[in-house]
């Protein structure tokens, strides 16, 4: 992702320090990125849902909790890019944008073939094993149980064993 800075005027707004927003920019940016890459599938709209998550904190819709920033954050995506899902906008079919750079070929590769995954799998692939996110965790943002995450996993991590074991026949 190509890191944009945000600029606005010095102050606070509805109780949260800009400059507190600014620190929470730097350091969850790129998760709020990619969280929102594995679902929305877009580059620019991965980018607009950066542009959203933080703008809310900075315009002082959603605040934080002390020590559950990044908790916080990852719930505020999550809901973002349901949102954008659901839209009317976002029913036309695009393709997916070739401007992720892989410096493997076989990282395309199977980045291409978890994009194709079902959301409800993609997420969770995602969160888990790139995020590190516990199983109890991503139940709570998808507000889910947490067998339904594991069982998720579990099919997933088939499917992608199926997929890839095709693709080397």
């Amino acid at each position: 992702m190509r890191p944009r800075k945000i600029i606005f005027e010095e102050g606070e707004k509805n109780g949260v320090q800009e400059l507190e927003v600014l620190s929470l920019y730097d350091l969850h940016s790129n998760m709020v990125y990619r969280i929102a890459l594995s679902y929305l599938r877009q580059v620019q709209e991965a980018e607009d849902a950066v542009q959203a998550v933080f703008m809310k904190m900075i315009e002082g819709r959603a605040v934080p909790e002390p020590g559950k920033e990044r908790a916080f954050i990852t719930r505020i995506t999550v809901n973002y890019c349901k949102d954008v899902l659901r839209s009317v906008w976002k029913n036309r079919v695009e393709s997916l944008n070739d401007e992720i750079v892989f410096e493997e070929k076989e990282d395309r590769e199977l980045f291409n073939v978890i994009m194709g995954l079902a959301t409800k799998y993609r997420v969770v692939i995602y969160m888990h094993f790139y995020e590190g996110y516990t199983f109890s965790e991503i139940a709570d943002f998808l507000k889910i149980s947490t067998s339904a995450v594991s069982m998720r996993i579990h099919r997933a991590k088939k499917l992608l064993r199926n997929i890839l074991e095709e693709d080397k026949v």
